[in-house]
């Protein structure tokens, strides 16, 4: 009795614990994001719940949902005007507007985005209208002539960032930053839903 109760409680210690109420969960969870820190939080189930509405004020929930978006209209002439200094960034709205942000070995950098460039791109793609305020994010990929991109959950966007912080090596990155990369790439495209530059499906 005594070694069950013992390995039931090694088990719970092992588990997730949920950065709202403390209790455990399992590795599969929910997300939350805190508005004001913009900080992504583990979540239980019952917190999850708690913040699944759109006037959450302190916590808003992360949706789930990824997206392959085909056919973007966003050519060369368009990304030169959304004024980008790399080929990775990620567009989300606030209430103050639209944010562009790009992952470096230094964290996430915030660019100064025109708003006629996102103007422009939002009319070329109606899909982009419906992004959910600060927990959703359009994430392009134009590496090395990739032309990808996709509709995200924003703790996707923290995770580029944070894998390119943690692999980043000398000035190119290294061959390890990159193989990541491929591989978080190809973890999207395996999760992501098709969706068109008009709408998802």
């Amino acid at each position: 009795m005594k070694l069950a109760q013992r390995s039931a409680s090694e088990r719970e210690a092992a588990l997730e614990r949920c950065e709202l109420c403390g209790a455990p969960m399992a590795a599969a969870h929910r997300h939350v994001l805190e508005m004001e820190t913009r900080d992504v939080r583990c979540s239980c189930r019952p917190c999850a719940l708690l913040f699944d509405r759109g006037d959450a004020r302190r916590f808003k929930l992360v949706p789930e949902g990824r997206w392959s978006v085909g056919g973007l209209a966003l050519d060369d002439a368009l990304w030169e005007e959304l004024r980008l200094p790399v080929d990775v960034a990620f567009f989300f709205r606030t209430g103050d507007g639209v944010k562009a942000y790009y992952p470096s070995p230094l964290g996430p950098t915030e660019s100064l985005l025109p708003l006629d460039a996102w103007d422009s791109l939002e009319a070329a793609n109606p899909v982009l209208r419906g992004l959910e305020p600060d927990v959703e994010a359009l994430l392009v990929h134009r590496v090395r002539g990739a032309r990808r991109h996709w509709i995200v959950p924003i703790d996707d966007c923290y995770a580029l960032v944070g894998l390119i912080r943690t692999h980043w090596r000398g000035f190119t990155g290294g061959r390890a930053v990159w193989e990541e990369l491929d591989r978080f790439y190809e973890g999207l495209d395996r999760r992501a839903r098709p969706a068109t530059r008009d709408e998802r499906r």
